[in-house]
């Protein structure tokens, strides 16, 4: 740890960067300040911006609203998906790290002329989860849940406060899942989420036209979708081994942000009614291949393999699943309709690419083979508005 962590050119981060009404009696108060329950909305939610200053707020829940003196320009996020929204509002530049490096999928900014990422920063810090390195980084904002950081990483609400009062405030909402059940305030759909973050950059002119790109293309996709009675039924499962034997359920009726591709493509759930709940802090239910057969699924997608390319998938899941003596019995197997499930955390610039994937693997028919190079959305437009020339 520095030798004086809550200073910085004479100032503390309190002096510039602060929290507003929610550090009541040195703890965070979550869910006060807008609310709980899933569907809430609030009319002073979003920026508050005063015409005297250049000072302005954002609330977002749990933490409620988070005052802000400046841009925050140094940042650090927990997971992929908070990164990749700063990434695309075009504040690359200043990531110092990462709550899990190896859920964050930078090499989709391959193919986005211009937008890079720092992935030796990443590498260096990899998992950003204690006091010390927080106060090492010494970052303008912390794009984290803190309720994360307590119920995974065993921090407690003093430790919360301390770091958000000497460093810099916490803000985000986990997303990727609405399972857990110490999560009871409001969720945030992908895009409620990434315009908080905007808020936070200031970027208000990116995010929109993120938004407006979005629509067009999801709105392209699903004009183009068969009838729903025609649409395949599919087991959204995690197991990251190349030789799995059991999985985790990921339910698509959760209606969190890691499902939004599948959601938006109109496939249905194939655990629907058989009582199979979702993966959660506190489920950690998993599936054989006996469990599997019942259902019989159409299409089985498994995660955890997201940085195989397809024909490398095929030869290592796929293949020991067609060798199995009971997965090979598997109407999905058969069919070789077995595939990559996409990332937990997902940001904007993510779920175009994993929504492009996932209408070829859904349905090959009319978007294409997911080997080939049939691109679904235009990628100049999307590094055009990362790097500020829209």
């Amino acid at each position: 740890m520095p030798e004086d962590p809550r200073t910085r050119n004479g100032r503390t981060r309190r002096d510039t960067l602060k929290y507003g009404s929610t550090l009541v009696g040195g703890t965070i108060l979550a869910g006060c300040v807008s609310g709980t329950g899933q569907g809430d909305t609030n009319e002073d939610e979003g920026v508050n911006a005063s015409p005297e200053s250049e000072s302005y707020s954002v609330s977002m829940e749990p933490v409620g609203e988070v005052e802000f003196d400046r841009i925050p320009e140094r940042w650090v996020a927990y997971d992929g998906g908070y990164a990749d929204m700063a990434v695309a509002l075009g504040q690359a530049d200043g990531i110092t790290g990462i709550g899990h490096a190896p859920r964050y999928y930078t090499y989709v900014y391959d193919e986005l002329p211009g937008v890079t990422v720092d992935r030796e920063q990443i590498e260096a810090y990899p998992e950003v989860r204690t006091k010390e390195e927080f106060y090492e980084l010494d970052n303008d904002v912390h794009l984290y849940d803190p309720q994360v950081l307590i119920n995974w990483f065993d921090w407690n609400d003093e430790d919360i406060d301390e770091i958000a009062s000497n460093v810099a405030p916490f803000i985000g909402n986990l997303i990727f899942r609405r399972s857990d059940g110490w999560h009871d305030y409001r969720y945030y759909t992908l895009y409620e989420a990434f315009e908080k973050i905007a808020e936070v950059f200031q970027q208000q002119e990116r995010y929109e036209a993120f938004e407006e790109l979005h629509s067009e293309f999801i709105a392209s996709i699903q004009t183009r979708l068969p009838p729903a009675e025609e649409r395949p039924r599919v087991l959204l499962t995690y197991n990251g081994n190349e030789e799995p034997e059991t999985f985790s359920p990921y339910r698509l009726i959760d209606n969190g942000t890691s499902k939004k591709q599948w959601l938006d493509l109109g496939v249905e759930d194939e655990l629907a009614g058989t009582g199979v709940e979702n993966l959660s802090t506190a489920n950690r239910g998993k599936l054989d291949y006996e469990n599997l057969l019942e259902v019989d699924p159409n299409v089985i997608l498994i995660r955890g393999h997201d940085r195989k390319s397809p024909a490398e998938f095929r030869d290592t899941v796929l293949a020991y699943m067609q060798d199995h003596p009971v997965g090979s019995e598997l109407t999905a197997v058969q069919n070789g309709r077995v595939y990559r499930g996409g990332y937990l955390n997902q940001g904007p610039i993510h779920n175009l690419f994993l929504t492009e994937r996932a209408a070829k693997q859904m349905y090959p028919e009319e978007f294409g083979d997911v080997t080939d190079d049939t691109e679904l959305f235009d990628r100049q437009r999307v590094a055009d508005i990362v790097t500020g020339e829209f």
